[in-house]
């Protein structure tokens, strides 16, 4: 009996001329609609739109938080699976017997290019830096934080955030996207990947919306890389320039103003734009060789001038731990305490107090003693025991509130950046077996990943060990760390002229995922082309310059992050969904496509 055909008739309608000559309209006009009114929303009414943002955030992570930590760990386990069975893992994604258009070498460049760069730059110190001070096992109160005892736990979750979770999600819609363009001949654009499942339902408003989904988790996850690379792009200006104007001095710690960040935006955003428009971004491919020469002497310096000997021991024993505790990590989400359930852990002296005790209890961000010095009346008059008892119950509320602060922005940040790196890893990946794509795309950037937060965090975390930074690199802002860790650890000339280098480096990271983002949104809204209108790479430059400003703006006396963040959680929940079915409809077309191989070769052999 012979098998029926897959789907491929795939037509993404655009229009002939005018304005959106080449471009699906309806998929255009509801993107821009749905990021205009975010815009005005947030310029018009600020309050509202951070505090809402704010609360639709905290609600939805009430419900899904356990869901995105599961997603990702099942992302991780599908392809594990694929890779290992001999008849996924040994599919050509091309026509039988092609080889890759690209060597190894220059695969991985361009790998590393795509996924890496300003994240890497931001949260090179300040992720190790950050979970040494709080992870769940300093949450759980096993360990205490900023001491030697917690350094183990701390790359346990930097190694979780970057490692081979955070790239299975890329690999997950990388992979789809290349099957069906090389195997089937379809366009690279997000619907193509959900035609095994729905098949010419594709065609229609259904497609339409999987491809919207797609363009606003694009635009949402490199507004909140934008909006991180532009903080670090100003504190490095200010270490170079020490122009006040462009930080707020008025903290504790000083952090880049709304005006600095405001003007840095403006001028990262109008370099990408003319790229677009002067053809210069034909010259990303020299920047990212750029980006790559300038992150090896970078890192070359933290191994000549760093802790290179401390950073390699932590890099041996954090990875033994990782992989030690990786089912846990992959599977282990955590629900938020209701006050009931609180109430009903505590010691029946501090029942009637449950109130009172439970904010401090259930705080991912505080301690033990925090919890004892914040309380009043008569919850403060508790003893030891007791108030220990009651810290102990709120365990599942902090690990909850740690988790969904932490593990699932992460996650949320990679999956709303996924449909950018994804189809940048599809289109570079032609040729190549599904294992060798998956193998080559999840293990082998995490290894780097997990080099350079050792070499470069191992290093800031070491000088505070030994006394040398007395708390500075700890005390200074996430996207300040790293000049303060160079400031403690070179001085003179060489400073200078590596706080230089990283301006240089962070800019062209920004500049190219600017510009790199912009082309992705265009190329889906084009039903697949990689040939869009300039016009409409100025436009959507100038909607993502106003999305980030606009959310910077509103979170008024907050974390200027807040809003964005928020918005990113949220808009890629949609698309988190959307992957999940990327995953049933891929196992599907690569069975069918297995039993079709097996019924031609059947057929071949009765015809011998």
């Amino acid at each position: 009996m012979s098998i029926k055909e897959p789907f491929t008739d795939l037509e993404i309608k655009t229009a002939d001329d005018g304005f959106y000559e080449n471009y699906s309209v309806p998929i255009a006009l509801i993107s821009k609609a749905i990021m205009v009114a975010l815009v005005l929303w947030a310029l018009v009414f600020p309050a509202n739109a951070n505090g809402t943002l704010g609360s639709w955030n905290g609600k939805l992570l009430e419900s899904f938080n356990g869901f995105y930590v599961i997603i990702v760990g099942f992302f991780f386990l599908f392809l594990a699976v694929v890779a290992i069975l001999p008849g996924t893992g040994k599919r050509v994604m091309g026509t039988p017997g092609e080889k890759p258009e690209f060597s190894n070498f220059s695969w991985f460049s361009m790998m590393f290019g795509a996924g890496l760069g300003v994240g890497l730059m931001v949260f090179a110190t300040a992720e190790p830096l950050g979970l040494w001070g709080s992870n769940p096992v300093v949450v759980a109160g096993d360990v205490p934080g900023n001491e030697p005892e917690a350094i183990q736990s701390a790359y346990r979750y930097t190694f979780l955030h970057y490692g081979f979770h955070a790239w299975a999600i890329y690999v997950v819609t990388g992979l789809s996207l290349a099957y069906y363009a090389y195997t089937r001949n379809m366009p690279l654009t997000i619907r193509a990947a959900l035609t095994p499942l729905f098949g010419k339902l594709m065609n229609g408003f259904l497609g339409h919306v999987v491809d919207v989904l797609g363009v606003v988790a694009t635009i949402l996850g490199v507004s909140v890389t934008i909006g991180f690379g532009v903080s670090q792009f100003i504190d490095g200006v200010y270490a170079i320039t020490g122009m006040q104007w462009v930080m707020d001095l008025s903290g504790d710690v000083p952090a880049p103003s709304k005006v600095g960040l405001i003007a840095g935006l403006v001028v990262i955003m109008a370099l990408s734009i003319i790229s677009a428009v002067s053809g210069v971004g034909r010259g990303v491919k020299y920047l990212s060789n750029l980006n790559l020469v300038l992150s090896i002497i970078l890192l070359g310096t933290f191994v000549v001038f760093g802790s290179f000997v401390f950073a390699m021991t932590t890099y041996g024993s954090a990875m033994v731990d990782y992989i030690f505790h990786f089912l846990s990590l992959s599977f282990g989400a955590y629900g938020p305490l209701s006050a009931e359930a609180f109430a009903a852990a505590l010691p029946a002296e501090a029942q009637a107090h449950a109130a009172d005790l439970m904010g401090g209890a259930t705080n991912a961000w505080g301690s033990f003693d925090g919890f004892k010095s914040g309380l009043e009346g008569a919850a403060a008059e508790l003893d030891e025991a007791t108030l220990a008892a009651a810290y102990a119950a709120g365990e599942q509320g902090r690990q909850f509130g740690w988790q969904s602060g932490w593990t699932t922005f992460y996650w949320a940040w990679w999956i709303a950046f996924s449909p950018f790196v994804g189809l940048f890893l599809a289109r570079i990946s032609k040729g190549r077996t599904v294992r060798e794509f998956i193998l080559g795309c999840v293990f082998a950037p995490a290894l780097v990943c997990f080099a350079w937060m050792t070499v470069l965090g191992g290093t800031a975390i070491d000088l505070e060990l030994a006394g040398a930074a007395e708390g500075a690199i700890i005390g200074a802002s996430n996207t300040n760390k790293l000049f303060v860790t160079l400031s403690y650890m070179i001085d003179g000339g060489l400073l200078s002229m590596l706080n230089v280098m990283c301006v240089i480096l962070i800019m062209t990271f920004l500049v190219t995922s600017a510009d790199s983002g912009i082309l992705v949104m265009n190329t889906i809204m084009s039903g697949g082309s990689q040939e869009t209108g300039v016009k409409h790479r100025i436009i959507w430059g100038v909607i993502l310059t106003a999305v980030i400003g606009a959310l910077i703006l509103a979170a008024g006396e907050n974390n200027p992050m807040d809003a964005l963040r928020n918005a990113m959680i949220i808009g890629a929940l949609p698309f988190t969904m959307v992957m999940g079915l990327m995953c049933i409809s891929l196992a599907k077309a690569l069975y069918r496509d297995g039993q079709r191989d097996r019924h031609e070769d059947a057929g071949t052999q009765a015809a011998e």
